[in-house]
């Protein structure tokens, strides 16, 4: 449980540099390039789950399940494009339907992003199953 919980830490560690990536990237493509702020939310993400990638095998997770990193990058990001689904859905309902600030809406898309792309990731890519017998 303790391994988990530190998991867990570094996870949020990692994922609130790639967050800000995220974000800033979100900021910069809707109020400077004039992008919509869907499109350039999963642009933004996609450059955001790079980054906590590549700060997940370095400093969080110390078992793989793929021998093959250009493969577990592959399914790392296939992933996340359930997190982009989840992001996009959460933008969507809070900031076109409930009329939200997109800041605002953004904070609540990162915290359920985070609790499906930390467990799906660990589970497939970054934890042991241990056979009972």
């Amino acid at each position: 449980m303790f391994k988990l919980f530190i998991e867990v830490a570094k996870y949020a560690g990692a994922s609130t540099v790639a967050l800000s990536v995220d974000v800033g990237l979100l900021l910069a493509l809707t109020h400077y390039a004039g992008w919509h702020y869907q499109l350039a939310a999963m642009a933004s993400f996609l450059a955001g789950a790079s980054v906590a990638y590549v700060l997940s095998v370095r400093f969080v997770f110390s078992t793989h399940r793929l021998q093959d990193r250009r493969v577990e990058f592959i399914w790392f990001v296939l992933l996340g494009v359930v997190g982009v689904g989840i992001n996009s859905l959460v933008l969507y309902l809070t900031a076109s339907r409930l009329g939200m600030d997109l800041l605002y809406a953004k904070a609540v898309a990162a915290c359920c992003t985070f609790v499906a792309n930390f467990g799906l990731r660990r589970q497939v890519l970054f934890h042991n199953i241990v056979a009972l017998a």
